[in-house]
């Protein structure tokens, strides 16, 4: 082929002297250019013929795109409170505020300011989840499987745990007990069957070498039907440690029919697991809590250095749980969601947008949104959206992503669907000001 082609394009040097590029650090101008050179230089190669566009603006559009942070806050209209693409539990303004200090500066992380000699890591969080949930003692790690892999890990190497048939589950991400369990090194041991498993299949199991009994919580289903499950009291009284999963973690009671951490422990679990992120409405972590003797040799065990959290998540799950000892549970946007009444929201936000460019029409709808996260599965939540019909749903939605700020909406059948149970204080105006600039872009095409 003719290097004439090639000559089209200008060289790096050429490219870097746009005075939009030169205005640019020059380390990302050169990324650009380079990026974009190569890939239309590799696209001349196999197609002779090709129509080259403007090389200056694909260049410049990379460089905005290189500049541009892959992780953005958005803004979630979908509705889905705890929404795992959109990094679930928003932070309550404490929890925020908490996190800004020991970010800023220096903390005392690992300091009793008290005495001047070295502190615990996780004095300040101890305290809390002691009086809300009446457990002995508390660690935190990175997430929720993190836990149940050092508890498995730290507690049941070589040795057998029971669990239940219907609760060898697969939680998001490819989370499956059996694969947790291998990876733990103990030993699976089932018991019953999918939908009806008693106390008395565990009895009949336990021997030398069972070390710990598991109730896992089906957070993410619901079974119906012809089903039986013990109850944690039931099995706490067959002698070996139990341990429960209850993956969100409600601290409070009323929250659908979620498990209540405390209520588990007072009923006998020896060890339970849970999320911060999810009902909790904090950080991602995952915290186990109960007996005192457990939670040590969780502690000592060499992997809980390597799960530990740090001083960020640490601050902002202290404040949080400070609110819901406060019994502040309003403060935690996670909660406030779940309680609140969705329409005046709806009927608000309609007013905002005010009338659309033909042929988009908008209008009030029920709709039912979810808690999403795993967390109380089945559970919809009555809702009112704004929906916007008459014209491409699918290409607005994908023009709302790509804005500034980027905005996640609903799309059910022929219409785009803006749920403000999950549009954050503050947000209204800003997400307006997105649709309207993305509706003016379709009517500029």
């Amino acid at each position: 082929m003719s290097q004439e082609r090639f000559r089209q394009l200008p060289s790096v040097d050429q490219a870097l002297r746009d005075p939009r590029l030169a205005a640019m650090p020059r380390g990302l101008a050169l990324r650009a250019a380079r990026a974009v050179l190569t890939e239309l230089r590799r696209a001349l190669a196999e197609d002779p013929e090709l129509v080259l566009p403007d090389v200056m603006e694909r260049i410049i559009a990379e460089a905005h795109r290189q500049a541009t942070p892959r992780l953005r806050g958005v803004i979630n209209a979908t509705g889905i409170v705890l929404h795992t693409n959109l990094g679930r539990a928003p932070l309550a303004p404490a929890a925020q505020a908490a996190i800004a200090e020991v970010a800023a500066g220096y903390s005392n992380a690992e300091l009793d300011l008290s005495s001047g000699k070295r502190g615990g890591r996780l004095d300040g969080i101890r305290g809390p989840l002691q009086a809300l949930t009446g457990c002995q003692d508390a660690i935190v790690v990175n997430n929720g499987a993190a836990a149940v892999v050092l508890v498995l890990t730290a507690l049941a190497q070589g040795r057998e745990v029971i669990v239940s048939r219907g609760e060898l589950v697969e939680i998001g991400g490819s989370f499956r007990v059996p694969d947790i369990m291998a990876a733990s090194g103990a030993r699976l041991r089932e018991v019953g069957t999918t939908n009806r498993t008693r106390a008395a299949d565990y009895a009949r199991a336990i021997g030398p070498e069972t070390a710990l009994l598991m109730r896992v919580h089906p957070s993410n289903f619901k079974m119906i039907g012809f089903t039986e499950r013990p109850t944690t009291a039931a099995l706490a009284a067959l002698g070996p440690p139990l341990v429960e999963d209850l993956g969100s973690g409600a601290l409070v009671p009323g929250l659908g029919d979620e498990p209540v951490v405390g209520e588990a422990l007072r009923d006998g679990a020896a060890l339970v697991c849970f999320s911060g992120d999810k009902l909790l409405g904090g950080p991602q972590a995952g915290i186990i809590a109960g007996q005192r003797g457990l939670i040590a040799a969780c502690r000592e065990h060499p992997l809980y250095r390597a799960l530990r959290v740090d001083k960020l998540t640490l601050a902002a799950l202290e404040a949080t749980l400070r609110l819901v000892l406060a019994g502040d549970l309003d403060a935690l946007p996670t909660v406030r969601m779940l309680r609140m009444d969705p329409g005046p929201a709806a009927a608000d936000l309609a007013g905002r947008l005010g009338e659309l460019p033909a042929p988009w029409r908008l209008g009030l709808e029920s709709d039912v949104g979810f808690t999403g996260g795993g967390a109380l599965p089945g559970e919809g939540l009555p809702t009112t959206v704004v929906a916007l019909r008459g014209g491409d749903v699918e290409a607005l939605a994908a023009r709302l992503r790509r804005g500034a700020p980027p905005v996640v909406a609903r799309v059910r059948r022929d219409a785009l669907v803006l749920d403000p149970r999950t549009i954050l204080p503050g947000e209204e105006e800003r997400l307006c000001v997105a649709l309207r600039l993305a509706l003016s872009a379709e009517m500029g095409q």
